[in-house]
């Protein structure tokens, strides 16, 4: 028997909560915690996103366990700081595997973590959730137990590059990535696909991302005669410094890239409001709102509840809380549908998804497609359009 959204979601009150799902009493032992392990950069120069994700995370376990738990049987978060660190997100895997004793894995939340990661939660049969964009990271042979709930670099890529030109009309670009495992593979990933479409890459670089000077590199690239700077990072301070550089420099060229240009965090980060001008972002139509200020109606509600528990939105990204809760929900929606917490049925329940209605977007997954996120659902964002973690769409975006 399927669980409605409302069953999950909605419950009697009308909050978010899973008080009761609609199955019968499962073998499982009533007072045993769901225990879920978290992987997120909460410290280091990569942490943006964990800022948001932990809030959509800690949001929808509140809730369900407020509302009774899973069956009666509460969440619990095991959260480690990995720090944007393979090494230390390997420890932490194997410790949540081997001492912890989790029942399922959220994250990490870097490709260069989870790069180094995947594999060793497929040697223990783990099942991982995660919104990691490296191509590699998911392949169901493999990495069976791996399912990604947010875009591929490729379709991150070709949202970015049709952008540049197609809507831009650009000719010549500049490709500039940090120097973490993600950033390498991200920055290599798009110089070729834009040579294959015929652009001319005049410059690319990977830059430490807490390289304080961003004027040499910025200068490569307009000498080089770059009519936009693409950017593959998840640092906002790096992305910040990049702007300030921009505007010091007098040069109006556009910046395309990675979600996190977006984050409200740089409206703190940047010298001046208007060096945020120009920042196109990838973006998302359940968080793109239109030209009356509106959201699509669920994103809509979500926004109402998240505010009235004063979870702050102005600081980062709603897709990054609507994913966190997204995570949580699919975890214990597959707990209750196959009665346990054991890998394989939690495992087989997100199989059988060939259509799920998230908060952040629409997932499809089935036995051999792990890949969840639809590409229909992509937008460009014009990045300083942030409210509430949502935007505009980009200037002749549609």
């Amino acid at each position: 028997m399927a669980i409605s959204r409302r069953d999950v979601l909605l419950g009697s009150a009308g909050a978010l909560g899973a008080a009761s799902f609609s199955f019968p009493a499962p073998a499982i032992a009533q007072s045993e915690p769901i225990k879920i392990g978290c992987l997120a950069a909460i410290t280091g120069p990569s942490s943006a996103p964990t800022v948001g994700f932990n809030r959509g995370v800690n949001f929808a376990v509140d809730a369900i366990n407020g509302a009774g738990g899973v069956k009666g049987r509460k969440i619990e978060l095991v959260m480690r700081d990995t720090q944007g660190d393979p090494t230390k997100a390997v420890n932490a895997t194997q410790e949540l595997i081997s001492q912890a004793k989790v029942h399922a894995i959220w994250g990490p939340l870097n490709s260069g973590e989870a790069l180094a990661t995947t594999p060793i939660m497929a040697r223990a049969k783990m099942p991982d959730l995660h919104p990691c964009v490296v191509e590699t990271l998911i392949d169901p042979v493999k990495f069976p137990n791996a399912f990604r709930i947010a875009p591929s670099n490729n379709q991150w890529d070709d949202a970015v590059r049709n952008y540049c030109l197609k809507i831009l009309k650009v000719k010549k670009v500049a490709v500039i990535g940090d120097t973490t495992g993600y950033g390498v593979t991200a920055v290599g990933a798009s110089v070729a696909a834009f040579k294959k479409d015929g652009a001319e890459v005049v410059y690319q670089a990977n830059i430490d991302a807490t390289q304080p000077d961003m004027t040499p590199d910025m200068l490569r690239a307009k000498n080089a005669g770059a009519e936009a700077i693409v950017v593959w990072s998840v640092s906002t301070g790096m992305e910040a410094r990049m702007f300030n550089t921009r505007a010091a420099m007098n040069w109006d060229v556009p910046f395309v890239g990675h979600p996190s240009l977006a984050s409200g965090e740089l409206a703190t980060l940047v010298a001046k409001p208007e060096n945020w001008k120009k920042v196109y972002a990838i973006g998302y139509k359940s968080c793109s709102y239109d030209s009356a200020g509106k959201l699509p109606p669920k994103s809509a509600d979500l926004v109402a509840r998240l505010t009235k528990a004063n979870i702050a939105l102005n600081d980062t990204l709603l897709w990054w809380i609507a994913g966190g809760i997204d995570c949580i929900e699919l975890i214990a929606k597959a707990v209750a549908e196959s009665g346990s917490t054991d890998s394989a049925g939690i495992v087989n329940y997100w199989n059988s998804l060939s259509t799920y209605p998230g908060y952040f977007g629409n997932y499809r997954f089935s036995p051999t497609q792990h890949n969840g996120y639809l590409t229909e659902e992509i937008v460009m964002s014009e990045a300083s359009t942030a409210k509430d973690g949502t935007f505009a769409l980009a200037p002749g975006y549609t």
